[in-house]
């Protein structure tokens, strides 16, 4: 409990037209104010020190601590010096640096032209990228021959969860893929309105032409749990329900689909329905459709369960009036399986 003592900060009187000679009768007055009471009934005191730093010091300086005086502030020369605790946070940086400068001096460096090229634009269907891949009987640095391959561009929209890197999980380049990364990897259709993920969609396939889309999933989605445990009736003013709304169909599916089964279970079942759900969405845009329709574009989706480390990938068969078969389920084909 806090207690606050009937007792003045200074035995001086400050009013605003108090000259800055004033400051120096001002002591350096310490006492404590209040305080939070302790098991032994005592009160720990926090002191409130007013401090000036300069002779054109145009204030005070107040500073509330529960901590003796000396451990958090010095007066040295006039100034105020802080001693502050190392923060953890320098070192994350400091990490966060060496990564950065390895990628540097082992991906930058070394592929310098490719990278060069990167910065006049992003157009990976037109680009090149040198891999090394492992060969043998080919006189090259180490056992690695650089080799110049050629990509297909992808548009990938996947998870904002840090377990979920699509760069790392499988392996695109800088200037390979066109990535956006929401919320439980979801798309929002036409109707939804205006949103950061239509209007990558609409960058990427109406500027970069890309030819393929993916939407990847994945195992222990917190935003899907949060879809599965909302009301019906949403909260206004919370920002992730506004959000996974988007994914309600694949919610009732699901829970119509799937009730016998543990909340668990319904979850995983939602994670992959979510998932096709959104390349319906995707042809809600007409100029996604239209692209489908023509064979230039193909939407896919993607399942990646990091507890077992295996990745399914299947797409979206389109068929035109004939996209939902029985029960709501979409038309896919090419299902494969990697683990």
């Amino acid at each position: 409990m806090a207690v606050l003592a009937p007792t003045s900060v200074s035995k001086y009187s400050i009013s605003n037209s108090s000259s800055s000679s004033d400051f120096h009768r001002i002591p350096f007055n310490t006492r404590p104010i209040f305080g939070s009471k302790l098991k032994s009934g005592k009160i720990q005191p926090t002191q409130l020190r007013l401090l000036t730093t300069s002779d054109n010091c145009p204030g005070l300086t107040v500073k509330a601590s529960r901590e003796s005086l000396g451990i958090t502030e010095q007066h040295k020369n006039n100034k105020l010096e802080r001693v502050a605790e190392t923060d953890d946070r320098s070192e994350l940086f400091e990490d966060m640096k060496q990564r950065f400068l390895d990628f540097k001096k082992h991906k930058y460096m070394e592929n310098l032209e490719h990278y060069q090229n990167l910065a006049k634009g992003q157009a990976p269907k037109d680009m090149s990228f040198i891999c090394c891949l492992p060969q043998s009987g080919v006189e090259c640095q180490g056992e690695y021959v650089c080799v110049l391959m050629f990509l297909e561009q992808f548009m990938v929209i996947s998870c904002a969860d840090s377990r979920v890197c699509p760069s790392t999980i499988l392996g695109f380049q800088p200037g390979e893929a066109f990535i956006v990364r929401n919320i439980a990897n979801l798309v929002p259709s036409l109707e939804s309105g205006p949103s950061e993920t239509n209007a990558a969609l609409e960058f990427s396939v109406n500027s970069l032409k890309v030819e393929n889309i993916l939407v990847v999933g994945h195992s222990c989605c917190g935003g899907i749990r949060a879809l599965m445990s909302m009301d019906d009736e949403i909260e206004k003013s919370s920002f992730i329900q506004n959000w996974v709304v988007v994914g309600k169909d694949a919610r009732s599916w699901t829970k119509a689909a799937a009730s016998t089964l543990s909340f668990d279970q319904q979850c995983q079942h939602c994670e992959k329905e979510s998932i096709n759900r959104s390349l319906l969405n995707l042809l809600t845009y007409p100029w996604i459709e239209e692209k489908v329709k023509q064979g230039v574009l193909a939407v896919h989706g993607g399942y990646y369960d990091f507890v077992d480390c295996t990745f399914e990938k299947w797409t979206l068969d389109y068929k035109e009036g004939n996209l939902k078969e029985k029960h709501g389920r979409i038309s896919v084909k090419n299902h494969l399986f990697w683990s």
